[in-house]
């Protein structure tokens, strides 16, 4: 998705995708999501890979890792087994670093009222 381009909804991919415009929804796939320095994405993210150059708000789930590099903004939680930052990276929100995203979510304490 070049620069100059917004989207709503649902994104399913295989292999690599990079976005330079806005994006918001639900991002699922394999591969790479690539948030380019131009990029603008809010979303519920679950991928392989996820590397942040842009500006992301929301939940990002990587089964291998997730990288950010200078001018990167990161807003919300993070769960990978790897979480790569460069220096100047903005982050606000939680990390957790796991090996297993379905253990994970299956032994979480139930919410209380």
């Amino acid at each position: 998705m070049g620069g100059g381009t917004e989207f709503e909804g649902k994104l399913s991919f295989e292999g690599a995708v990079r976005i330079d415009g806005k994006f918001t929804g639900q991002i699922r796939g394999e591969g790479m999501i690539i948030v380019g320095e131009k990029g603008k994405v809010q979303a519920e993210i679950e991928t392989g890979v996820v590397m942040v150059r842009g500006e992301v708000h929301g939940i990002i789930r990587a089964k291998n890792r997730i990288e950010a590099y200078a001018p990167a903004k990161i807003f919300g939680d993070l769960h990978a087994p790897v979480l790569v930052f460069g220096e100047g990276v903005i982050f606000e929100g939680t990390s957790h670093m796991t090996g297993d995203l379905e253990k994970e979510d299956k032994h979480k304490a139930p919410s209380t009222p």
